[in-house]
């Protein structure tokens, strides 16, 4: 079989929800739910044997509900969260749950939980984020560089960030903040940040994406102000952030700090409204920022925005895609416009990845069933072919003629797969082989890709 040939497994189920066993560095392992509404549902452990091409899997009962989300701790390969269904009183709610996989679930020992062992192979339930008073989740997120005790879940139009104790058989409310507008606001995704010492996390609802700041989370916000003194830049209806975006701010607006960098010192320099004395004419704007928020984008995407990702060596660029089929590439300290924009898919996008180790390479999935690996060379951390900061490409006036000459390659597709027959809900790449990775379609087909092998070559040599 060639090298670059992809690897195909075909779940008994629907699927929508995958995850690398993130804590597991040695092995090429992925977790996959199942969607079933007549069947027990079902996590299918699955793991690859690069050498020979061959996939050995472990199934787990998932017995509560249809799975609609999945997540790893960064910190215990045994412990996972899922966002999962449940109909109670006639209404249908997700909820949120944190498991620890049966010890002897490593993959090849049992074929199906339908075989005399099946019970032990269900998991063991650990904690319930409760989520009664905030309505239905939407995801569950480890803190990436942590020792696996603090998870964020989005639910409706809260985000929550909670503390796992006692071997996380006990999940704590540390604190929490609400989105608040007219109509019916709810998170749609969110990822927690591996930069800032873990104190950043970008959520996404509706066309908008926001920063948070985790260490001042609060449900109260800052209004936006109307001016009728005699600032007339900003006598029109304001948020908060828009002169940080011009970075020129007038007397009217006190300077704080949000918990990030700006440039190679100081912090992200966002403004906290001060009415002068004596004005008034308080009213609350379209994308008011609360203390916590470290950023806004207002119209990030045409039509919904459906997933977020983190440059895993730059800092301040996130990626986020959606509905209006183009992944947006953006740099968080001035969020006017996207660095890059990717328009390679011809239907909603749904997931958006960077690769763990080369920041280049970027992992897309769409409903209109395609996988694209793109080379964002131009926006990533080695655009020269070595790892290059921030402060460096700043710096042109000390580069030598023959480094002015040089030009960076040019953004590309790399290759486009097209082994899925019905929508891609979920790609990701592996935690122990930056070079391989897994696309979900909602069929039940998981595929195993490799990047090709000219590329891994080129980027390495």
């Amino acid at each position: 079989m060639e090298d670059d040939a992809p690897v195909i497994y075909g779940l008994e189920f629907q699927a929508r929800a995958l995850t690398p066993q993130t804590a597991e560095t040695d092995a090429i392992r992925f977790l996959v739910g199942t969607q079933s509404l007549k069947y027990d549902n079902q996590i299918h452990i699955i793991d690859f044997d690069d050498e020979n091409n061959i996939i050995n899997k472990n199934v787990l009962l998932h017995q509560v509900g249809e799975i609609w989300h999945i997540s790893a701790s960064p910190a215990d390969k045994g412990v996972l969260a899922t966002c999962y269904n449940k109909t109670s009183d006639s209404k249908v709610l997700t909820c949120a749950a944190v498991w620890r996989m049966p010890e002897d679930s490593e993959p090849g020992g049992h074929e199906s939980p339908d075989d005399s062992a099946s019970t032990a192979h269900t998991l063991e339930l650990l904690c319930h984020l409760d989520n009664t008073t905030h309505g239905s989740m939407a995801c569950v997120t480890w803190e990436p560089t942590g020792d696996g005790k603090r998870v964020i879940s989005l639910a409706d139009n809260h985000i929550l960030l909670w503390d796992l104790q006692e071997s996380s058989s006990q999940a704590v409310l540390a604190s929490s903040a609400s989105l608040e507008g007219k109509g019916q606001l709810k998170f749609t995704s969110g990822r927690w940040s591996p930069h800032h010492n873990g104190t950043q996390v970008a959520t996404a609802n509706d066309t908008a994406v926001r920063g948070w700041d985790t260490r001042s989370m609060r449900s109260s916000r800052w209004p936006a102000l109307i001016f009728q003194g005699p600032c007339q830049s900003h006598s029109l209806r304001r948020s908060p952030m828009c002169c940080w975006r011009s970075r020129s701010p007038c007397h009217h607006w006190e300077r704080h700090q949000v918990g990030a960098r700006l440039g190679s010192a100081g912090t992200h320099r966002g403004w906290a409204p001060r009415a002068p004395a004596g004005q008034a004419g308080v009213t609350p704007a379209p994308c008011a920022v609360s203390r916590s928020q470290t950023y806004c984008i207002e119209n990030a995407h045409g039509q919904l925005v459906r997933d977020l990702d983190f440059n895993p060596n730059k800092q301040y660029y996130l990626a986020s895609c959606g509905d209006d089929c183009k992944v947006k590439f953006w740099d968080t300290r001035d969020v006017t416009e996207p660095v890059k924009t990717l328009e390679e898919h011809s239907h909603w996008v749904w997931n958006v990845r960077y690769n763990h180790s080369h920041d280049q390479l970027v992992l897309t999935g769409s409903s209109d069933s395609r996988v694209i690996l793109s080379n964002m060379v131009s926006i990533s951390s080695e655009p020269f072919g070595h790892l290059v900061d921030d402060d460096d490409l700043s710096d042109q006036e000390e580069r030598r003629p023959e480094e002015k000459s040089q030009e960076p390659p040019q953004d590309s597709v790399i290759a486009t797969y097209e082994e899925h027959e019905d929508s891609v809900y979920a790609v990701d790449w592996s935690s122990a082989d930056p070079w391989l990775f897994a696309s979900l379609s909602y069929d039940g087909r998981l595929v195993i890709n490799r990047v090709p092998r000219a590329l891994k070559y080129h980027i390495l040599l």
